[in-house]
C-alpha cells in the first residue's frame, strides 16, 4: 500500500467511527474522497477533501465536519499538524519519519515497486488510436498513439 492510499484508509476508518459514535449520520458515501499531495507545500504534505463532498449529504457545514475529523486524528502518530483550511479542507503534515519509512519500502522492494496484480493475470485490451477518416490527420492522433502505447506497456 501506498502512503496516500494508507492515509486515505486512515480517513475512512476515522469517518467509520463517527458515524459510529453518532458524530456523522449513517449512510454516508465515502467513496469520493480524496487524498493527495498540496498543491502548496506550506500547507503541508496531504490535502484531504473529505469534509467537503460529505458536507450536503451528511447535513453539516464542512468546517465542522473537518474539525471532528481533525480531532479524531489528532492521536495518530504519523501526524505532526492537521490543519482545517479555506471552506473545509484538511491539510496534513507528516513527521519526517513517515518519509523515510517509505523510502526504506522502496528501496527493500527494489525492482518490485510499484508493480501490482489489479487484474490479477487477466488479459487487457487497451484501444488508444483511432484515425478518423472523414477527417485531416493531426498531431493529437500521434499524442494518442504514444500514450495508448505506453499505457498499454505499464499494464
Amino acid at each position: 500500500m501506498n502512503l496516500f492510499a494508507d492515509v486515505e484508509a486512515t480517513i475512512v476508518a476515522a469517518l467509520t467511527e463517527l458515524v459510529a459514535e453518532g458524530s456523522l449520520p449513517p449512510g454516508l458515501d465515502l467513496i469520493s474522497i480524496g487524498v493527495e499531495s498540496t498543491k502548496d507545500p506550506s500547507h503541508g504534505d496531504i490535502a484531504c477533501n473529505a469534509a467537503m463532498v460529505l458536507a450536503k449529504s451528511a447535513g453539516l457545514k464542512p468546517r465542522d465536519i473537518a474539525a471532528k475529523l481533525t480531532a479524531k486524528l489528532e492521536s495518530d502518530a504519523r501526524f505532526s499538524k492537521i490543519e482545517v483550511a479555506g471552506p473545509g479542507f484538511l491539510n496534513l503534515t507528516l513527521r519526517p519519519q513517515d518519509w523515510q519509512g517509505t523510502l526504506a519500502r522502496i528501496v527493500a522492494a527494489g525492482d518490485a515497486y510499484g508493480r501490482v496484480d489489479v487484474g490479477h493475470g487477466e488479459a487487457v485490451n487497451v484501444e488508444y488510436v483511432s484515425a478518423n477518416p472523414t477527417g485531416p490527420m493531426h498531431v493529437g492522433h500521434c499524442r494518442g498513439a504514444v500514450f495508448g502505447d505506453a499505457l498499454a506497456n505499464l499494464l
